[in-house]
């Protein structure tokens, strides 16, 4: 059986602009780009907040990953999971199939027993009045 030398480090991207990849330089990029013309029209104390916004906004794209994941999946996840519709379905099992039924007979007052008969004379035993003595 043949052995194949298998790649190190697939997930590390390239270095192509110095020490940054092309996604990184990018970011940077646009941001640089967007501070340039913004200094033609904006003032220089709202360029210099802008620019610092923009960098800093910049420097997270391209270097902020969050459990290993660029932050642009992060991000993405995030928007998708919000704003895709999220449907739930509860479908109710029929619990009637599944519980058999009897049919029990039913049974008209009870007569009198015996016991309710002796419990019936102990009441009047213990109730009852005491016959007087007339002599």
């Amino acid at each position: 059986m043949p052995q194949f030398q298998v790649p190190q480090f697939i997930e590390t991207e390239s270095k192509i602009v110095g020490p940054l990849t092309l996604k990184q330089f990018i970011y940077l990029a646009i941001a640089g780009l967007l501070s340039f013309f913004l200094f033609f029209i904006l003032k220089t104390f709202f360029w210099v907040l802008v620019t610092i916004i923009l960098g800093l906004i910049a420097a997270a794209f391209a270097f902020f990953k969050y459990n290993g994941r660029p932050l642009t999946t992060v991000l993405m996840s995030a928007f998708q999971y919000y704003w895709n519709p999220r449907m739930y379905l509860w479908q109710r099992e029929d619990a009637k199939a599944n519980v058999p039924r009897f049919n029990i007979p039913k049974i008209g007052a009870p007569s009198a027993s015996p016991s309710s008969k002796l419990k019936e004379l102990w009441l009047n035993l213990i109730t009852k009045k005491p016959p007087i003595n007339s002599k």
